[in-house]
């Protein structure tokens, strides 16, 4: 009996121990994750505030380069307008030395006309008996076949061209334009020829040479592809050949001052031209 009570006692101390050890152990384990949720919460803390330092940081460093992007682009802004403003005063320049040029070349052939001019021939004595009746003297004249001085000859270029307009506007044809294909031949290099040529046909078309009138305009068209008065030669070359009859030839003159110079007042009359050319051939 007595041994049956001391078994029962030690299986009773057996199963307490063994009871109390797995809950102890549980226990334990309990404590060190609460230990490591801890330790976590704070490792997570420390680098959120990392993180907030280094935001702040980053956007400093963004602005930073945001406010150096707006310098540079504001510097590339001001070069480009400087640049621009240095290539719109070269080109002001350029224009000026071109124009002065012009007017060097044109003084220098002033200069050399008048340095090869010869020199004034004294009148020659009146003959004997050559006195008239009031007591004066008989002028001299110009001995039998002398060659007539070409015009332009011994003049400057500018005083030659506005001898040969001035016959131009007289309506004496035939020496305008031996007045103007003199001036080409004397001064080739003068900035007038395209203007000379321009009005020798102008000269013909005013005699009613219209056929003449449209050789020297296309003188004009192939000979000088830049002159300041193309719009009226090809204007005036479609009225001519208007006048000759040949309409499309006219119409194509018309519409090419209508393309080409759309802005210019020569433009004008070429529409009006071609309306007139339009209602013509309605009425036919």
């Amino acid at each position: 009996m007595t041994r049956r009570l001391a078994l029962l006692c030690s299986v009773a101390v057996f199963l307490v121990f063994s009871t109390a050890a797995p809950e102890a152990a549980a226990n334990k384990e309990h404590q060190q994750m609460m230990a490591d949720i801890r330790m976590l919460q704070q490792q997570n803390q420390a680098l959120q505030a990392q993180l907030a330092v280094l935001t702040d940081l980053l956007r400093t460093v963004n602005t930073r380069l945001e406010e150096q992007s707006g310098a540079s682009r504001k510097g590339f802004a001001d070069q480009k307008v400087l640049v621009d403003t240095l290539g719109g005063d070269l080109r002001v320049v350029r224009e000026k030395v071109d124009e002065t040029n012009v007017r060097l070349s044109s003084l220098a052939q002033e200069v050399e006309a008048i340095r090869t001019a010869p020199p004034p021939v004294a009148p020659a004595a009146a003959p004997a008996g050559g006195a008239t009746a009031g007591g004066g003297e008989v002028p001299p004249t110009m001995p039998p076949g002398a060659p007539a001085a070409p015009a332009g000859f011994g003049m400057s270029p500018s005083k030659a061209f506005e001898m040969a307009r001035s016959d131009y506007f007289a309506a004496n044809w035939s020496l305008a334009i031996q007045g103007f294909e003199s001036f080409i031949k004397t001064f080739p290099k003068s900035d007038m020829v395209d203007d000379a040529q321009y009005y020798i046909g102008e000269s013909h078309f005013g005699a009613t040479k219209y056929r003449d009138a449209v050789a020297a305009y296309d003188r004009v068209i192939a000979a000088y592809p830049a002159s300041n008065t193309l719009p009226d030669t090809y204007y005036k070359r479609g009225v001519a050949l208007n006048a000759l009859g040949q309409i499309q030839p006219a119409r194509e003159s018309f519409e090419f001052v209508i393309k080409t110079y759309p802005t210019s007042d020569t433009a004008t009359l070429a529409k009006q031209a071609l309306d007139r050319l339009s209602r013509i051939g309605k009425l036919e």
